[in-house]
């Protein structure tokens, strides 16, 4: 006996596609709101370890698309279950302010005030991949590069801050 052919289907494609393209999209706006944020980076004192400003599009663009797939993986569990609705609200509530962060330090320059979001950003984001990693290892793990950066984040952040008063 054969294996049943299976059908192509284009709702369910689309759904996921829009879920994992949701944190990149995020990022590519809030990246338009402070167009101008690679011309303050540059003027900046930095601390050591600073990388070029010509970095951050690329790590953020894997990043966010790690964050896609992670949500991907998490809302794929079943998105009316209670414990993924919780994870899920985590997850975006750090999305919100990883949107506001740039706002905050580049258009802004608070610097302080962005350092206290992003550790606000880090905890929240903490939270939601312990919450992903409970209902999809993998996705907790897709979370990881993205806490650890900002960590590093959080010390250039203090850094400039230092530096620049």
């Amino acid at each position: 006996m054969s294996k049943p052919f299976h059908v192509f289907n284009l709702r369910s494609f689309l759904k996921g596609a829009a879920i994992v393209l949701f944190p990149p999209l995020v990022g590519f706006i809030s990246s338009m709101v402070t167009r101008n944020s690679m011309t303050v980076y540059n003027v900046l004192i930095k601390p050591p370890l600073a990388p070029p400003s010509s970095a951050f599009p690329i790590v953020w663009g894997i990043l966010f698309f790690l964050m896609g797939i992670a949500l991907l993986l998490v809302v794929r569990q079943g998105y009316e279950k209670p414990y993924v609705k919780d994870a899920v609200k985590f997850f975006i509530i750090y999305l919100a302010l990883n949107f506001l962060w740039p706002i905050v330090f580049f258009n802004f320059k608070s610097f302080l005030f962005a350092f206290f979001v992003l550790l606000v950003m880090w905890i929240f984001l903490g939270i939601a991949a312990a919450k992903f990693y409970r209902i999809s290892h993998l996705a907790g793990w897709l979370l990881l590069p993205t806490w650890l950066w900002t960590i590093f984040a959080g010390y250039l952040n203090l850094a400039v801050w230092i530096l620049n008063r």
